[in-house]
């Protein structure tokens, strides 16, 4: 056995996924790619980073990591940000260079790069990023922005504040204002003391992590469909805060890092039933399969359709959910 396999073979004697969640996938996807996604969740991902453009060139920071003997690939013509190394790197080795200590990249897993890809902020865009730390969206915005227009970058926890406004600083990130809020106690302070309508907002709600099991096997410990429907209240009562928050024509991301339909789907489905929105087609350079319409014996919209779920075994990624919303008036049903 390589060490690869030895390791596979440990976690999944050690983290074995519970019959629930196994049923669950079988559900969403049939028995044998079922088979394949709890295969590969025991396999660590390639290692990804984003080329932090507000301090050097996709060009630039590729010689240089070069010099270190890294095998670099640039697998999206049209995002040459995105880089994978190939290179088998030491334990730490990718925080150490004085490349990273200088903010010329960000060590981002791909499927968490799809939010902002999807959403285009723009120079001059005011944007929301209501669930912001560690601040891997947020520095990606300011990057695609150029520092100009706003971004309000929130978070509830203090100590994840601290993590925020660290990797803010050393991307040189200067066109944020970081709040730290509940997420709808924020957005309805906005509603009742201001006019105010942001351009575009980020929703990448906290969830329960279905997607992130290569790099947090544990998840498969406390995993558990009550919690499942625990979370997808919160992120229920954040889409809705969120979306009254978006001004008329604007786009807002809802995304997720997990597969249950309870979180992904179903949210956009309140959201279709109780707001007058329309789901935008996304064109994303990744193997995407399209969202569901039905989950246990409930219809949901064929807009659903338009959601995309990015599967760890189709493009060698984590676990992603992502959805693009355009807001067509203020009206509430």
């Amino acid at each position: 056995m390589t060490k690869q396999e030895d390791y596979s073979a440990y976690l999944k004697e050690k983290f074995p996924p519970k019959e629930g969640f196994v049923k669950r996938m079988e559900a969403l996807i049939g028995k044998a790619d079922t088979e394949e996604f709890f295969d590969i969740s025991y396999t660590k991902c390639p290692t990804s980073i984003r080329c932090n453009t507000l301090k050097i060139t996709s060009e630039e920071l590729k010689k240089r990591l070069n010099a270190y003997r890294w095998d670099i690939r640039q697998p999206y013509d049209e995002f040459p940000e995105v880089m994978i190394i190939d290179s088998k790197l030491n334990p730490g080795e990718i925080g150490k260079t004085k490349e990273h200590l200088l903010g010329y990249y960000y060590v981002q897993e791909i499927s968490s790069m799809l939010p902002m890809l999807a959403l285009q902020p723009v120079d001059g865009d005011f944007v929301l990023d209501l669930c912001a730390s560690p601040g891997s969206k947020t520095t990606q915005a300011a990057a695609m922005m150029n520092n100009g227009g706003t971004i309000i970058a929130n978070e509830i926890s203090l100590g994840r504040v601290g993590i925020l406004n660290s990797n803010l600083e050393r991307c040189g990130v200067a066109n944020t204002i970081v709040t730290r809020k509940e997420g709808v106690a924020l957005c309805e302070r906005f509603l009742k003391k201001t006019q105010f309508r942001f351009d575009k907002i980020l929703v990448d709600a906290p969830c329960s992590g279905e997607g992130t099991l290569r790099k947090s096997p544990r998840t498969l410990e406390m995993w558990n469909v009550n919690m499942i429907k625990k979370i997808a209240g919160v992120q229920r009562n954040l889409s809705e805060a969120a979306l009254r928050l978006l001004k008329v024509g604007g786009t807002m991301i809802y995304s997720t890092c997990t597969l249950a339909p309870e979180e992904n789907e179903m949210i956009v489905n309140n959201l279709l039933e109780h707001f007058d929105i329309e789901i935008e087609q996304l064109n994303l350079p990744l193997k995407f399969r399209e969202g569901i319409t039905e989950w246990e014996g409930k219809n949901l919209s064929k807009e659903c359709a338009k959601c995309l779920r990015l599967y760890p075994q189709d493009n060698n990624t984590d676990g992603f959910f992502v959805t693009k919303i355009k807001k067509l008036s203020e009206e509430e049903k």
